[in-house]
């Protein structure tokens, strides 16, 4: 049997193929950005057919780039932005509005009517989630609900809802598979991940018609064969997971207690709970990390909106960088006498706090503040947030006190100066893998693993190689400082604050 295993990542704001042989390495890829759209404040859209579109494009360049055809490939692993919704024409194809991505906040004042109504308990003790516009549940209704004919449409059978996977999935069959995976379905606030199935109740209290929706698998299984017009043969999709959920596996945390961090246009720290299905007292999320053999692995999560994305502010924005990697390269140069402090409230505040209104602001300005100050103050920011989540995961998880090492991942990592950073203000080492395209290859594993092309977890968790260790070498002392005025910065930051 062939060893070479595609992964298809679809992310936030590009879409990447990969190639993986048999050693785990990747020897043929495709990448392309697409448009991202902003049609009111707070809103973010995007076209599904830029992604569709984008998918076909980079698999035929991986293809193309490794010098395979598709009979050469085992099998497809998925993995996608993770909340992002799509309600499609069950006859073709075409989405009734444009995709209504993770990041968008428009139903705020949804989630807030539920909350006024008592309802948060209810949707955090089936789903482990928290009502916040961040999630797919509200976005489903408000398609259903402000889309001209939609609702009645959907009701009478006519159309089709998922996330970003279970879309793909149903264009790359032909319309044979309308599935998702546990991970995903996980973050609907429409998932009873205690009973693994579509919770009656919740879909009542949104007004989701339960007919609309795919029908939920394993992260491993059988999810469908590509149409053989697309790509020239048929190619079994055996592996389907949520980017956070996928980097976790391709960073090999499938111990309990082994904790993962990716560092993208948000930041998402991981942490592998096992088969304990831990209740968050700390405004921590509660998810499936993997469902293997119809056996759920579950996870604590902590979400930060804004870690990547406050470097292209820095980029776009303010301007007073070139590129992304000259952030850490500035940062080393900031005056360190002066206290700076960035809260990325750009969208709101994530975890711990989970504050719609919250909005973005930065103290300690002086007139010798300049731009090396902002850059360290920009990735000092991910850093204390990070430690923020740490320090919830700590508090909930009761063996946290083991957990003593960070694995990361996504592309801030590459920077020294702020994985640094991140050691020191987390008072812990942060480990770097050789490998850093861990999402894609979590992908890639369920679906090589699943053929029986790969190994099973535990000769995979072998295969995992370190790059670099960063330790911590700032004294306890300081880094307390430090932490006390970030905690001060983010208090007057929450829209709740009074002065």
């Amino acid at each position: 049997m062939s060893g070479f295993v595609l992964a298809i990542d679809q992310g936030t704001t590009s879409t990447r193929a990969i190639i993986f042989d048999e050693n785990l390495r990747a020897v043929g890829s495709g990448q392309e950005e697409f448009p991202q759209h902003f049609p009111a404040s707070g809103w973010v859209e995007h076209d599904p057919e830029d992604i569709w579109n984008g998918v076909v494009s980079t698999v035929n360049a991986a293809l193309a780039k490794a010098k395979l055809g598709a009979r050469d490939i085992a099998a497809i692993g998925i993995t996608n932005q993770r909340e992002t919704v799509v309600l499609w024409d069950k006859e073709t194809g075409r989405a009734v509005h444009n995709a209504i991505v993770w990041q968008d906040r428009r139903t705020a004042a949804l989630c807030e009517d539920l909350q006024r109504d008592g309802l948060e308990e209810t949707f955090t003790a089936k789903t482990g989630l928290l009502l916040d516009p961040y999630f797919s549940g509200t976005k489903f209704s408000w398609l259903l609900d402000n889309v001209e004919g939609v609702r009645e449409r959907a009701q009478a059978g006519k159309l089709l809802a998922g996330t970003i996977d279970s879309y793909l999935i149903w264009r790359l069959t032909g319309g044979r598979s309308h599935v998702t995976d546990a991970t995903n379905a996980s973050r609907t606030l429409l998932y009873n991940i205690a009973t693994n199935e579509w919770d009656d109740e919740l879909l009542s209290i949104l007004r989701v018609p339960r007919r609309v929706l795919p029908e939920v698998k394993d992260t491993a299984d059988d999810f469908g064969v590509t149409d053989p017009e697309l790509f020239g043969a048929g190619i079994p999709i055996l592996g389907v997971a949520g980017d956070q959920q996928a980097a976790t596996i391709g960073q090999a945390c499938f111990e309990p207690g082994m904790l993962k961090s990716t560092y993208g246009t948000g930041c998402f720290a991981v942490l592998n709970t096992g088969e304990t299905l831990v209740r968050s007292n700390n405004r921590l999320l509660t998810t499936i990390a993997y469902r293997l053999n119809g056996k759920n692995t579950y996870a604590l999560e902590g979400s930060i909106f804004v870690a990547g994305a406050a470097v292209q502010w820095l980029r776009d924005g303010l301007q007073i960088i070139g590129k992304a990697s000259d952030s850490g390269v500035l940062a080393e140069k900031a005056d360190p006498s002066q206290d700076i402090y960035l809260v990325p409230a750009f969208v709101g505040l994530g975890a711990p706090h989970w504050d719609t209104a919250a909005r973005g602001a930065i103290f300690g300005l002086t007139r010798n503040t300049g731009p090396a100050e902002f850059a360290r103050a920009t990735l000092e920011s991910v850093a204390f947030q990070t430690r923020d989540l740490l320090d919830a995961m700590r508090k909930d998880w009761p063996d946290g006190e083991e957990t003593k090492v960070l694995r990361v991942d996504g592309g801030m990592v590459a920077s020294d100066w702020t994985m640094q950073c991140l050691a020191d203000i987390l008072g812990a080492p942060v480990d770097r893998p050789k490998i850093l395209e861990t999402t894609a290859m979590g992908a890639a594993w369920l679906a090589g693993s699943r053929v029986g092309a790969w190994p099973g977890a535990e000769e995979f968790s072998k295969s995992w190689a370190l790059d670099r260790q960063f330790m911590p070498n700032m004294a306890e002392t300081e880094r307390e400082q430090k932490m006390k005025g970030w905690r001060d910065a983010v208090s007057r930051t929450l829209s709740r604050a009074t002065g």
